[in-house]
């Protein structure tokens, strides 16, 4: 069976039972502070397992998009080296909310893999959960009974609670799981171990399928169990493993859904994937093969849904896994141009039927990738020369019987360059270097617990005062309501200490969405006033931040939003809408959004474009808002209309956000898009649009940052302030550009002419300086301050270059009180006594606290200790002794 059929397959199953068949929600998260990924099926419907929220059917099935990176579930350096291990992979899954539970589940699924699929009932396991009496959860007799009437008892296996009691967290919903798991080994295989023995140990044949979850308690703060107060199934089948079953083979990599990116990969490389590698040579092949069709799945997911590479957050996680790929490109296939953005192609024609979002992003996600890889390739080759300096120095410095690096070296070439351990491990062990890796692991673990620490947030449990499902947002009619608090808790924080989190029944307060930012405000009473700091959004409920609690949380408050924060916002949020239109009408249709943040000083903008705009082009931009600002434009608002509807109608959806069936459309004269957030009632009260700065954010992504309202008032009052100034600097001329033009030019010759009595200089001081020329073992040696610019003393180095081809010269300059270091070595001696002048200016840079680099024969460093310059020139010559 093709992949494209199984999963097909599933989703009908499930739709006779009953099933509504939903979409896979993005791989990025955007309203679940506690995940950067999706990263199981049940991800999307957080908010119903813990009472947030009604689905719109008590049944539901899909195929889920997973990414496992980070956090609890995290198996990325188990990529490549196993068969079974993914960072993206499908989970299909199946759901009852508060309807059916373990019967339905169990025999459902039973059915699906034995009569639909038809998987022989003898290589299928089963597992059901022994009970645990610390917890006072009893051995699950209701799953273990069910599965007696359909599998023999000696397939049905007790687990623990490790394997076989599943938790979304830390706290909330949880329950015991029976899993199935599947053998596929040759019989030869299975008459010498038994199936049974090899459950939940690894193995590569021997492996779970299926996980039916019963969700019947909440874990608390505390760690204790409390019954739900309703009964759930959340069911989760891992789609390539399944696959594997089917299409009969021994590994996820050998099904349809790897070997089309493998057999890409071989055409490119001109490598060959064996799935039964000979030696160790051809496993390492295979690793990095397996590496790279699975690392690029998942970073292309992650791009089409809104997420770019970056230095932070969920982005680094994209950009490491995108690294590792190419790094195992880079060192076991011998890759050393860009390639794996090829292979977005086959992804699209592979997977684009059933996601979309990977056909329509196509070119975005290609050029993205390409860049991504085209940049470190780069680091790579500044690692491997900065690897090999570290090598030459050692190698002067350590004795011959232990030529071990310090782990902080290798851990500086980790973190500052971003070049892998591993690959540093590999390259010294070539040139007979080791390292120390406990200290490496020390530096490492240093910095993961300044980061952990940073962000590490302990909460308590929800304390409930109004049962049920009864908050409402009102902020989009009101800035002030009465409201009563229906839960709250408190939060350790280590970055912010003790705070306290509470849910209003009727809140005006907007949560953080949509790139704007949450309201901030007050709650009132008869007796105080607390300060709301912000609101934000966590499964489906809006969430207040607080200092302290009411003294009387039970009581009634007025809520009020800060209305000059709320207006600034509206006004910048409503300006973003105005300004995507303009893009899209001045630059082509190809434009579509890909981020925006909005507060009440500024607005930035991201979008995907090929160049850079132009100023010509940013200009018709500006005017283009600024004229829809003069229209006077009403703001035209439509809630809870179909969201079918709304995209027939014209309204855009973004890609990478997740829209439910009802859908609020914001109109402002032809813009129209799909927004939660809250908007001006008319273009007027935008006042003025004004662009900052335009520029690139990645390949094909451009940034743009504008100001309205009170911040263009503020602009252009500064920027008359400023020229008033300039103005009186100049002694107030009539034309003040001519003047300013006339300085220019002033300045343009007095600087030629400097330039000219330095070259003069340098040529005089070559003479004297020849003379000073010193012999150390048969070579021209000179290290001298001069009163000399940067240039000046290039000149003068190559100057004095010409007297031979045996010279090591050193100069120094301090123009400025900046320190430089100049060196120059003649062609012939970098070969003949392995002088290199990068190396040099290197050793010696740390003397004026500084560094640089350059070629063998030239180099320059520049430094902020001017009084470590005769020190840096008396250990010059050591380089020859």
């Amino acid at each position: 069976m093709k992949s494209q059929d199984i999963r097909k397959q599933f989703l009908q199953f499930f739709q006779d039972r009953g099933h509504l068949i939903v979409p896979s929600a993005p791989i990025v998260t955007k309203d679940d502070p506690t995940l950067m990924f999706n990263n199981s099926g049940m991800a999307q419907f957080k908010e119903f397992f813990l009472g947030n929220g009604t689905p719109k059917s008590k049944r539901i099935a899909d195929t889920q998009k997973c990414l496992r990176v980070s956090g609890k579930h995290n198996d990325l350096e188990d990529v490549g080296f196993d068969t079974y291990h993914h960072t993206m992979f499908e989970m299909l899954g199946n759901w009852s909310f508060g309807d059916y539970f373990k019967k339905e589940a169990i025999n459902w699924a039973w059915e699906l893999l034995t009569e639909t699929y038809k998987i022989p009932k003898d290589i299928l396991y089963v597992t059901v959960f022994e009970g645990s009496p610390e917890e006072n959860v009893p051995f699950d007799q209701e799953a273990y009974d069910i599965w007696k009437g359909l599998i023999a008892e000696d397939r049905i296996l007790l687990g623990n609670k490790k394997d076989n009691f599943w938790e979304m967290g830390d706290q909330g919903p949880c329950g015991p799981c029976s899993e199935i798991h599947v053998d596929i080994r040759s019989a030869e295989e299975k008459a010498l171990v038994p199936g049974k023995d090899l459950i939940n140990n690894d193995h590569p044949q021997v492996v779970e399928i299926w996980n039916n979850v019963f969700m019947e308690f909440n874990r608390k703060a505390d760690k204790s169990l409390e019954k739900l107060p309703a009964q759930h199934v959340d069911t989760g089948m891992g789609f390539e493993r399944l696959c594997m079953v089917l299409q009969g083979v021994q590994s996820n990599y050998d099904t349809d859904v790897f070997t089309p990116l493998i057999q890409k990969i071989e055409s490119i490389t001109g490598t060959k994937y064996n799935s039964k590698a000979a030696n160790a040579e051809e496993e390492k092949v295979n690793i990095a093969i397996r590496v790279i069709a699975d690392h690029v799945r998942a970073v292309a997911f992650a791009i089409a849904d809104g997420q770019l590479p970056s230095n932070g957050g969920a982005g680094y996680v994209i950009r490491r896994i995108l690294r590792r790929a190419i790094r195992y490109g880079f060192t076991f296939l011998n890759t050393k141009e860009p390639f794996i953005n090829e292979l977005v192609a086959v992804l699209a024609a592979q997977m684009g039927d059933f996601f979309p979002e990977i056909k329509s992003q196509q070119s975005l996600v290609t050029n993205v990738i390409r860049e991504e890889e085209a940049s470190f390739l780069r680091t790579l080759d500044q690692g491997l020369i900065l690897l090999n300096d570290l090598m030459i120095s050692h190698t002067e410095q350590l004795s011959k019987q232990k030529l071990e690096i310090a782990g902080d070296y290798i851990f500086k070439l980790y973190d500052t360059f971003g070049f892998p351990e591993d690959l540093t491990a590999l390259i010294l062990k070539e040139n007979g270097f080791t390292y120390d890796k406990e200290g490496f692991d020390a530096e490492l673990k240093k910095q993961k617990e300044r980061s952990r620490g940073a962000n590490e947030v302990a909460k308590g449990d929800w304390v409930i005062l109004t049962e049920g499902n009864t908050e409402t947002f009102v902020g989009y009619d009101q800035l002030e309501n009465e409201v009563k608090i229906t839960r709250y808790r408190k939060v350790d924080s280590a970055k912010d200490g003790v705070l306290y989190q509470i849910v209003l029944d009727a809140t005006p307060f907007y949560p953080e969405g949509g790139g704007q930012v949450g309201d901030r405000g007050v709650l009132k009473s008869i007796n105080e006033s607390i300060e709301i700091l912000d609101t934000k959004k966590e499964n489906n409920l809006i969430i207040h931040t607080t200092t302290e609690l009411p003294e009387n949380v039970a009581g009634s408050f007025t809520a009020t939003v800060n209305a000059k924060v709320r207006q600034d916002s509206e006004s910048n949020h409503s300006a973003t809408h105005l300004l995507h239109q303009a893009l899209r009408s001045i630059l082509g249709t190809h434009v579509e959004q890909k981020g925006s943040l909005v507060n009440a000083n500024y607005l930035r903008f991201d979008f995907s474009h090929y160049a850079k705009v132009t100023d010509e082009e940013l200009q018709q931009v500006e005017d283009f808002v600024n004229a829809r600002i003069q229209e006077h434009l009403p703001l035209i608002e439509r809630r809870n209309i179909p969201f079918k509807q709304a995209v027939e109608e014209g309204a855009m959806a973004l890609f990478g956000e997740k829209y439910g069936d009802s859908v609020r459309a914001i109109k402002f004269g032809n813009s129209m898009e799909l927004c939660g957030g809250t908007h001006v009632k008319n273009t007027a009260d935008i006042w003025f649009f004004k662009i900052i700065s335009e520029g690139a954010v990645a390949a094909g992504i451009r940034r743009i940052e504008a100001i309205t309202n009170d911040a263009v008032k503020n602009h252009f009052a500064a920027q008359e302030k400023a020229l008033d100034e300039i103005k009186s600097a100049l002694k107030n001329p009539q034309d003040t550009l001519k003047a300013v033009v006339s300085l220019q030019d002033e300045n343009a010759r007095l600087k030629k002419q400097l330039e000219q009595l330095l070259r003069d200089k340098a040529k005089n001081l070559k003479g004297e300086l020849a003379a000073e020329l010193q012999e150390i073992n048969g070579v021209q040696f000179l290290a001298k301050q001069v009163d000399l610019d940067a240039t000046g003393a290039k000149d003068l180095a190559y100057e004095l270059g010409n007297l031979g081809t045996n010279l090591f010269i050193v100069l120094a300059t301090a123009e400025a009180g900046k320190p430089m270091l100049t060196c120059y070595v003649s062609k012939e001696l970098v070969a003949a006594k392995g002088l290199n002048a990068g190396q040099v200016v290197r050793e010696l840079g740390k003397y004026i606290q500084g560094g640089g680099g350059g070629q063998p024969f030239f180099a320059t460093a520049g430094g902020k200790n001017e009084a470590g310059i005769p020190e840096a020139l008396a250990k010059a010559a050591d380089f020859l002794r």
